[in-house]
């Protein structure tokens, strides 16, 4: 079984699954609200701004706060639709039976990575139409949007490769969920306590997630920050491979 015959069967579960749905019309009905606030914080705040309503400064005050909401949000979401992708499968004996199949390790991985990452980037793409809305009456900076959005997709699909690593290696989805809820909040925390205690930075600040997101949100896109998601991803990803494989060995 490939890593696609995986992915698709995954995603056929997630489809059929109450909690998939629910989840994300909670995550959605949450964002909508975050929008209609700032969208109202904007229009208030007019009057005080200097130049038009249609300037680019839109983005920076709705739709990068927005996307930065998003991924907040995606600290618990991520943890909750990952914590069965392994460990639960563990438990209920499928595991087994995929490696029975002939699915490899990195099959069975990249498969449950692919089709949770789906998820998350569909529900990336209905909250980014919000914005898309309200494009013709605020003309905003495209390549601002465009920067914090691949940003945005490639932060998401980091958190999600942490979660399928915990539930890779921990016995219950509950445990999985919750240490890929810490790791991804330790992450997001790194840049306030090094802001905190007045330090510039250095190693512990490129840890943090907002680091390399902040710039994104004002249009660039570093080289750097791009790395740095990609390196998240292979490395959580090759951990889980490596945990499902000894398990596929032992077996």
């Amino acid at each position: 079984m490939s890593a696609l015959a995986v992915a698709r069967l995954d995603l056929k579960r997630l489809a059929v699954r109450p909690f998939a749905w629910t989840l994300a019309g909670i995550a959605l009905a949450m964002m909508a609200w975050q929008f209609l606030l700032g969208v109202s914080t904007f229009l208030h705040a007019q009057p005080t701004l200097p130049g038009a309503a249609t300037e680019p400064g839109f983005v920076d005050a709705v739709v990068s706060p927005y996307l930065l909401n998003y991924i907040q949000l995606c600290l618990i979401i991520a943890p909750l639709i990952t914590m069965q992708a392994l460990a639960g499968e563990r438990r209920s004996q499928r595991l087994a039976l995929l490696t029975a199949s002939g699915a490899s390790g990195a099959g069975i991985v990249l498969g449950k990575f692919a089709a949770r990452l789906v998820f998350v980037w569909l529900l990336l793409v209905v909250v980014a139409t919000l914005p898309l809305v309200l494009s013709g009456a605020t003309h905003p900076d495209w390549g601002q949007f465009g920067a914090a959005l691949i940003l945005s997709a490639l932060c998401v699909a980091a958190l999600t490769a942490i979660g399928i690593a915990c539930s890779a290696f921990t016995p219950e989805p509950a445990l999985a969920a919750t240490a890929a809820l810490l790791i991804g909040e330790g992450l997001s925390l790194i840049d306030a306590g090094v802001r905190i205690t007045g330090g510039d930075g250095g190693w512990l600040g490129y840890l943090a997630l907002h680091t390399h997101l902040a710039p994104a949100m004002r249009g660039l896109v570093r080289s750097e920050d791009i790395v740095y998601f990609l390196i998240v991803i292979v490395l959580a990803l090759a951990l889980a491979v490596r945990r499902v494989a000894s398990e596929r060995e032992r077996d």
